[in-house]
């Protein structure tokens, strides 16, 4: 960070990395990123994650289908096999029922001949659409005994109906599963079938249903078909849209958690749905904040089957209602993190379905001023800072920046004079499009004029207002081990000191002061979201004086270049009238001893006592690392004079609260919310 007279106020370390890698260089973390879902990432399993593959197969599950169990090591689908693009039935069969892991990116419309058919996919695979575009007509997939470890994200599976609303005859779903275990079927748009959405048969088991839209059907989801009491499913963040039945129907399910899904049921449409959530046998279910509206006989059980009801809302709602029964606790299998069932129904109508780039926000629309950057000369330009250059000052509409997948060592400055600028990756991967360069606080400027200091040292420095970044990876690689003759081993890899500011799907990462959340100066408003990303470091790697809403990310945490394992997550510079840093439904892990890092130290720059530094951390997932008194001074300042404090953590680093250790209260915690920070500001893209 930066410091008076351009001196740091101490040495910190660093460890090589290597670009490309997300999450563990060499022994580092191994988190991978887990969709725009809640929390990213959960546990060893993501260690297996190789550089230079496509989003897609960094994405592991979460829920039940992130258990270790039956041999299988969560559910990671085809990551260790090729990706392959298909546009006919012919070639989406050849791949789905190939013996060997394949990673099938679905990339338009194929129509299923004969109708109804449903492809037999084998395990190890990943079957995806590209964008929004992968469309499965008038049929589906079937998972049949023993198949494992598949993954269907962010297709169209729809219009299989044969014209008969309760039909008996064909058997056509858009996804069957008969006896598989480790399942994720996660951001589909499923609808308009002739017999079910997702029929989980047969002892099927250790599934995870998330973030999907379900709509314009009859049978919907229905689950058992079996007298065994074996099945575990998570359901999770699935918009039930004009549904009549099996929303779902769970028959003979041991255990059974649905959280944060949204049950929706249209007045004076042809479909009236005759039930929600419907726990049958001896079905032990779990069901937490989420959303019922103008469903009839919302929660249903049967007298041998139990239900515990936590935080739903219910909203014109009429009929059965019902719980009873002692079921299990979630937590005891995952971690997971509850979003508020009153947010849900706005989170899921945006949320839920296919999206243009899958774990991300939408990318930017195409604009008139759309700029093309590859290292190979096929684009306009080979170089980011050249497309920068080619923005008009003072331009008043978007101009996006389109980055060909490589690797462009180089430095960028988006001056403040060129707003409405968007960079982005084009790659499958953020990994794929890499903006790397390696100076730090004490290197020698070329021209001798002294050395970069710590802001002049970002690889990415974002001055100009409505600035956006998408599906990348920033890094600086400055090398500690090396340099340690050097003075100032701070080193940023990006810098922002703007306003409505929005990082989406990016990786950030360094070692110390990796992410600059800066404001052109102490008066200036500057806010920044950022969302499904990256954050890698060790010291002080989340700092400045921006209001910033860190959201569904991932912060990873390093050992230093000596291998030492001690570090501070932020250091927020935030003045007395503005709010801070609001980390939430995050997750802070990596491999580093436990209770070696503070989440944070208040950092009054230049010794300015005026400042108030703010971090919230809340709603978020804590590894071992976290220590039991997350907050440390600096600089002569006691953290207890700012404002830090936890709401609602889990995990084996959060703690009670306690002298050491505040926590909000409900009523506190209600107005420490993004749109608090965010203001008359909504973050969207384009």
């Amino acid at each position: 960070m930066i410091e008076t007279g351009g001196k740091a106020r101490h040495r910190r370390g660093r460890r090589a990395l290597r670009v490309g890698v997300p999450l563990a260089l060499t022994a580092a973390v191994g988190l991978a990123y887990g969709t725009d879902v809640g929390i990213l990432g959960q546990d060893v399993r993501q260690e297996a994650a190789a550089a230079g593959t496509a989003a897609w197969t960094d994405d592991v599950a979460d829920g039940f289908a992130s258990v270790d169990a039956l041999g299988q090591k969560g559910t990671y689908g085809g990551r260790d096999g090729r990706t392959v693009t298909v546009r006919t039935q012919a070639d989406l069969e050849k791949y789905a029922t190939a013996a060997e892991p394949y990673v099938i990116v679905v990339a338009g419309t194929i129509a299923m001949n004969p109708k109804g058919k449903e492809i037999k996919v084998a395990s190890d695979k990943t079957i995806v659409g590209s964008g929004t575009s992968g469309h499965i007509v008038g049929g589906g997939f079937f998972l049949g005994q023993g198949v494992h470890n598949v993954i269907i994200r962010n297709l169209t599976i729809r219009d299989s109906y044969h014209g008969t609303w309760n039909d008996k005859e064909n058997d056509w779903d858009a996804i069957q599963m008969d006896g598989a275990h480790h399942v994720w079927i996660d951001h589909n748009d499923l609808r308009h079938m002739a017999d079910g959405l997702i029929d989980s048969r047969k002892d099927t088991t250790y599934v995870t249903v998330s973030w999907n839209r379900l709509s314009d059907n009859n049978k919907t989801f229905g689950i058992g078909w079996t007298e065994n009491v074996t099945a575990d499913l998570t359901i999770h963040h699935n918009w039930f849209l004009e549904t009549e039945q099996r929303n779902p129907s769970t028959d003979n399910v041991a255990h059974a958690h649905l959280y944060n899904n949204y049950l929706q049921d249209v007045p004076g449409t042809d479909i009236t749905t005759s039930y929600g959530n419907y726990a049958r046998g001896r079905t032990r279910m779990v069901l937490e904040n989420s959303y019922f509206q103008g469903m009839r006989n919302p929660v249903t059980k049967d007298s041998t089957a139990a239900v515990v009801q936590r935080g739903n809302v219910f909203s014109g709602t009429s009929g059965r209602n019902e719980s009873g029964g002692t079921a299990f606790d979630p937590r005891a299998y995952y971690d997971y993190t509850l979003d508020r069932a009153a947010d849900v129904p706005a989170l899921l109508r945006s949320g839920a379905g296919p999206r243009a780039a899958i774990g991300t926000a939408a990318i930017a629309p195409a604009a008139a001023g759309t700029l093309t950057v590859a290292k190979d000369g096929t684009g306009q330009y080979t170089s980011v800072q050249k497309a920068v250059d080619a923005v008009p000052a003072g331009n008043t509409a978007r101009v996006v920046i389109n980055v060909k997948p490589g690797t462009y060592r180089e430095t960028v400055k988006v001056p403040a004079d060129k707003p409405h600028i968007t960079i982005q990756g084009t790659g499958a991967s953020r990994k794929d499009t890499v903006i790397v360069h390696a100076n730090a606080a004490g290197t020698p400027k070329p021209d001798g004029s002294g050395t970069y200091g710590t802001s002049g040292s970002a690889t990415v420095a974002v001055e100009a207002d409505d600035f956006q970044a998408r599906n990348l990876t920033v890094s600086n690689d400055f090398d500690e081990a090396k340099n340690q003759h050097l003075n100032g081993h701070q080193a940023v890899a990006l810098r922002t000191a703007a306003d409505r500011v929005v990082l989406d799907s990016l990786i950030v990462s360094g070692d110390q002061d990796t992410l600059l959340l800066d404001t052109r100066s102490k008066e200036a408003l500057g806010r920044v979201h950022m969302s499904n990303s990256y954050v890698i470091g060790n010291v002080d790697f989340i700092f400045g004086r921006a209001t910033a809403v860190i959201d569904r990310s991932v912060i990873t945490l390093k050992k230093r270049w000596n291998g030492t394992s001690a570090g501070y997550v932020t250091a927020p510079s935030t003045p007395a009238h503005r709010k801070g840093f609001l980390i939430t439904r995050s997750t802070v892990n990596g491999d580093v001893s436990a209770g070696s890092f503070h989440l944070g130290r208040p950092w009054h720059a230049g010794g300015d006592a005026t400042l108030d530094p703010q971090t919230t951390v809340r709603d978020s997932s804590l590894s071992s690392a976290v220590r039991t008194a997350p907050w440390t001074d600096m600089g002569g300042f006691s953290w207890k004079d700012d404002r830090f404090a936890e709401y609602r953590n889990t995990g084996p680093g959060s703690g009670p609260a306690g002298t050491n250790r505040p926590h909000l209260t409900d009523a506190q915690a209600a107005g420490q919310e993004p749109a608090d920070w965010l203001g008359d500001w909504t973050p969207t893209a384009g």
